[in-house]
């Protein structure tokens, strides 16, 4: 019987894993899958990688991404933090940031994140008016008076301005756009399709790491 040699054996491994390392980086290029956001824009973490998915509720587009970003959320690395980040690209759309942010303030993100997609696209309803967004609210537990309370801080109103800010430094277009580390901008349409596009954050998020 032929035998390989073990140090042969460990190097041929070691070939072959670096190759497919390179083969892997070489699939996702600057221009291509992705862009450099110049100048580099600050994140809110400075022991982890920061990934940003800037989203509007009226998009179909981020509600057909939303799948494929809450499988994601199961297994990211862990040295990622995740901040969903509303788009303010057209006036009409800050409503729904301040729906996003009095959600995050009152602690019901998860209960109004998916419900707000699904009314707006399996629905139908015309969540475009502050009375709209309360009673979407208020079927998930959330009371008129914290609603109200919420919507129209200090708070809510310090955050949609911040994000309208950054979705300009981003660079971003238009949405859904993920940030990685204040430093890349990539999307469904760049990387190929929803299924890809985490394929490429990881790449990112990996390159960020080292």
């Amino acid at each position: 019987m032929n035998r390989i040699n073990p140090l042969i054996s460990a190097l041929l491994a070691l070939t072959l894993f670096s190759l497919a390392d390179a083969g892997f980086a070489a699939r996702f290029n600057e221009g291509q899958q992705y862009e450099l956001v110049s100048p580099a824009q600050p994140t809110t973490s400075k022991d982890k990688v920061e990934v940003v998915e800037l989203f509007w509720y009226g998009c179909p587009h981020c509600y057909k991404l939303e799948p494929y970003v809450k499988r994601w959320l199961k297994r990211k690395p862990a040295n990622v933090k995740f901040v969903r980040m509303p788009g303010m690209f057209r006036k009409s759309w800050e409503i729904h940031g301040r729906a996003y942010y009095t959600a995050e303030i009152l602690g019901v993100v998860d209960k109004i994140h998916g419900p707000m997609f699904e009314a707006i696209h399996e629905q139908k309803r015309r969540m475009n008016t502050e009375t709209a967004i309360m009673a979407l609210f208020k079927e998930h537990g959330v009371s008129e008076k914290d609603f109200k309370r919420v919507f129209r801080s200090f708070a809510v109103e310090t955050k949609t301005r911040r994000a309208k800010d950054m979705g300009r430094r981003y660079g971003a277009r238009g949405v859904p756009a993920l940030i990685v580390n204040g430093k890349y901008r990539t999307g469904a349409p760049a990387a190929g399709g929803n299924a890809k596009v985490f394929q490429v954050v990881n790449f990112l998020v990996k390159k960020e790491s080292q």
